[in-house]
């Protein structure tokens, strides 16, 4: 479905992404894991077009996008679920996902039956969800976008630990639909336990790559690159 084939990935002269490649397949869950400014972000950014590779090749579903445009690409069926979340704070529930809702896809009453929560808060403005719920309404305004492909991008960053875990029970439902999902992520326990194939970046390379049944028995790999000790270790 989506192939990275060898970028290499610019801010200005500095150069972030050297010679990345990774591939998601359809109705796979795939992350990609590494530490805070390895290059995780600006591998969705360049799959994204917001900030596109000067080498390499970007293929979605047989089509080359790296050239195109940010929407022309969300047009093709990518959504991203950004860092930080950025919905609009002064506008509701209701109002952030309708902005977001695209024909042929998931109705509204389909998300509130997915996220009840929302349904209960479709008035509330943004500024007065929590951190989770906040970020179950940047999830599901992505979804109305009708995604074939859905980009998370740090979705656990700033929650507790027991709203990380209702944010893995939202992934593993997005693959129950058969949604294919890259899930950026510093958080071990939840990249471990929703996906399917993981691979590791350092310093804007990919450094590991393998089922994430193999990488959580890889002590050496989870201890360099992650930070953590032994497979259900803690970070440092």
């Amino acid at each position: 479905m989506l192939e990275v084939v060898g970028i290499d990935t610019y801010y200005g002269q500095t150069q972030i992404l050297r010679n990345v490649s990774l591939t998601v397949e359809e109705g796979r869950v795939v992350t990609l894991l590494g530490r805070n400014g390895m290059g995780k972000s600006t591998t969705v950014r360049s799959i994204m077009g917001l900030t596109p590779p000067r080498r390499g090749t970007i293929t979605f579903e047989g089509r080359e996008i790296g050239r195109l445009r940010h929407f022309r690409i969300a047009r093709l069926g990518l959504a991203l679920v950004p860092q930080g979340r950025q919905i609009f704070a002064s506008l509701s529930v209701k109002e952030n996902l309708t902005m977001g809702m695209r024909g042929g896809g998931l109705s509204l009453e389909d998300i509130y039956e997915y996220f009840p929560v929302l349904k209960e808060r479709s008035k509330h403005k943004g500024n007065q969800l929590s951190g989770g719920e906040q970020q179950m309404l940047a999830i599901a305004r992505a979804l109305l976008a009708n995604p074939k492909l859905l980009l998370l991008d740090e979705p656990s960053e700033g929650l507790a630990p027991r709203i990380v875990e209702e944010v893995g029970e939202i992934v593993l439902k997005l693959k129950a639909m058969g949604l294919s999902v890259l899930l950026v992520e510093q958080n071990l326990s939840l990249a471990l336990s929703t996906s399917d194939y993981a691979y590791v970046m350092h310093r804007g390379e990919i450094v590991y790559q393998g089922a994430t049944c193999d990488l959580a028995k890889n002590e050496a790999v989870l201890a360099e690159y992650i930070g953590v000790s032994g497979s259900k270790g803690t970070a440092d």
